[in-house]
């Protein structure tokens, strides 16, 4: 039994490892290479199927469908790393002082997260949308707000745990400032169920911001998203199925992906499993 447990652990990180490097990787190709310049037009070739103009046929405007979803990779690959980035470390920060403030204050930052959380992203954008206007920005902080709590909340948990080992409570009985015992003790030892979080809100933050784009409130026109490419391709699901089913497919196969390699990191380091 546990042999097959730690064989489905190594299974779930490489499937997700997989998935997320193919991504990444035609994300990054997508800024040097695609088979046909994103935002060409050619009205004569629209609405062609697969494989009789380029691999993924063409949509509504003559554009290259595969072309359009490498370029999308590398637009919701950016604005989900540099959202998660922002709020990761805003969560970890204020996390680490709510647990080194105990009481009032730490209680009234959790309350602040709490607030926040009841909030979903895509409502913050849309506030954001109109007092920002609607493109990456406004994408970028309404993912990075919602990201917070999420991290503050675990960082919080974890670091109060971690706070009351032996080790820890030796270092700050010699005089250690808490600052110094949070940079030195705490965080390197969270670290590690810090980025399972990082790898699983990798994957959120991309269908948040597929749903944003579906919405209008991404990044605006030509850039190409997968989330506009789904909106667009309501209009012509009976004559030409193959512009909703490839970018709905790149988000719930990119989706898939970051969340196993999260649950795969987590199974791996957790020390109840190896000891089991």
């Amino acid at each position: 039994m546990g042999r097959q447990r730690a064989r489905l652990r190594h299974v779930k990180f490489a499937l997700g490892a997989l998935i997320t490097t193919l991504f990444a990787a035609v994300a990054i190709l997508s800024l040097a290479w695609t088979p046909e310049p994103p935002a060409r037009m050619n009205i004569l070739s629209k609405l062609k199927p697969p494989l009789t103009s380029g691999l993924l046929g063409t949509d509504h405007f003559g554009r290259d469908v595969a072309s359009l979803l490498m370029a999308g990779a590398w637009n919701s690959l950016s604005i989900a790393v540099v959202a998660v980035a922002f709020g990761a470390s805003a969560g970890v920060l204020t996390g680490l002082v709510a647990a080194r403030q105990r009481g009032l204050a730490g209680s009234v930052l959790m309350r602040a997260c709490d607030v926040i959380f009841a909030f979903p992203p895509v409502l913050s954008a849309m506030v954001l949308g109109v007092l920002m206007g609607a493109g990456a920005t406004s994408a970028i902080v309404a993912i990075a707000v919602f990201m917070v709590p999420v991290f503050a909340r675990l960082t919080r948990g974890v670091a109060m745990q971690v706070g009351a080992l032996d080790y820890v409570l030796v270092a700050r009985s010699i005089g250690r400032d808490e600052a110094g015992i949070m940079a030195a003790h705490v965080l390197p030892n969270i670290a590690g169920q810090i980025v399972v979080q990082v790898m699983i809100q990798l994957g959120l933050a991309i269908l948040t911001e597929a749903g944003l784009s579906f919405l209008g409130l991404g990044l605006a026109p030509p850039a190409p998203t997968w989330g506009r490419m789904l909106a667009e391709a309501q209009t012509y699901l009976e004559v030409a199925p193959w512009l909703a089913l490839a970018p709905g497919l790149a988000i719930a196969t990119t989706v898939l992906g970051f969340s196993l390699l999260g649950d795969g990191l987590r199974d791996i380091l957790d020390p109840r499993d190896k000891t089991s």
